[in-house]
This record gives C-alpha cells, structure tokens and sequence, in this order.
C-alpha cells in the first residue's frame, strides 16, 4: 500500500500560506520579482504557487539535471537557460524539493556568478534535511522531511511518470516494478527536430 504524503487539499494549504508569505516578502520592490520555476518538478507548485502571491511578479523558468530514475548522480547540468534578465531583481527559486543541496547550490551560486541579481531566495515545497550533502538555505518551506523518501506526484515524477496526480506519496516497489514494464514498452526518444 502506498505511502500518502500529502492530499491535494493539503498541497492546497501549504501553497497559500507560502504565497501570503511571498506576497509580504517581496511587496515593497522596486523593480517586479522574478518567480524562477525549477523544471519540470516544480511546474505544478509553480502554476498554485502565483494564484497566491498578490504583488507584481515575472515568471520565468530554468531547467537543470541531476536525476536518473530515483537516485541524485550528484552532477548539475544546465538545460535552459532564464528568459528574463535577472540583473538588479529579486529571485525566488521556486522548487519542489531541496533534498541533496547539490542542484540547489548550483542554481544560487549560477544566479549570482552570471546575472547580477539584487538577492535570491529559495521557495520550496519539501525540504528533505535527510539526504542533504550541500548546505543551503531554504528560505521558504512548506514541509520539512526528516526522513529520505522518494516522492511521486505533483510534479514529482518516476522517469516522467505520475507527474500529473494532485497528490504526493511514496510509490511501493511494485508500483516502481510496474512503472519500469510501461517504460520499457515505451520509451521516450529525445527530439532532435
């Protein structure tokens, strides 16, 4: 049986609180905030996200890798670069998880090497204080996660599966088992057009 992590309707309430807690925040810029969505995981969290944060915002995105299947490879690789010149404004990384540190501390460190912003901040659904390896810091948290735990859902996904359910758990074995049968039946090719 699986592990129920979080129901919509409490993803629901913790995206709220975070965006009251963002709107505070960042009210009083002089130039608007850019909301920075971490691809592909924090779409989801993104697009609830901004419903909630009542301030002028850009949104933007950038997509790094670290992931193969379920495990960290510790190797931060850029795959889309921001579209908005992040120079003189706040950043918020917005993210779905901070569980390493390693990607994290990539994507602060990136930002403040190459496009001069006004300060970054860290916006994350889940803080997974287990598995860190780097420090970093978390400026706003919805959950804190003592344990390790593999999350599916919410953006969250098992090799681009169950990206699309409005809740989060932690997937048994089997699952994994059956997942892996509808990968292999299906594999997805990168587009080279």
């Amino acid at each position: 049986m699986k592990e129920m992590i979080m129901s919509s309707s409490e993803i629901q309430d913790v995206v709220s609180h975070l965006g009251h807690l963002l709107t505070a925040e960042l009210q009083n810029e002089e130039k608007r905030p850019i909301l920075l969505c971490v691809m592909k995981g924090a779409v989801n969290f993104m697009t609830d996200l901004i419903k909630h944060v009542h301030t002028p915002i850009l949104t933007d995105y950038i997509q790094v890798s670290s992931y193969d299947g379920t495990s960290s490879t510790g190797n931060v690789t850029l795959v889309k670069k921001p579209a908005y010149d992040p120079e003189g404004r706040t950043v918020v990384i917005v993210e779905d998880v901070v569980d390493t540190g390693v990607s994290m501390d990539w994507l602060v460190n990136y930002l403040k090497t190459q496009c001069k912003p006004k300060r970054v901040l860290v916006c994350a659904l889940f803080n997974k204080t287990a598995a860190r390896k780097v420090d970093v810091q978390v400026d706003f948290c919805g959950i804190t996660l003592p344990e390790n735990k593999f999350l599916v859902g919410y953006g969250f996904d098992y090799n681009e599966l169950h990206r699309n359910d409005p809740f989060i758990f932690v997937p048994t074995e089997e699952e994994i088992k059956a997942w892996d049968k509808i990968i292999e039946n299906d594999p997805v090719k990168p587009f080279k057009g």
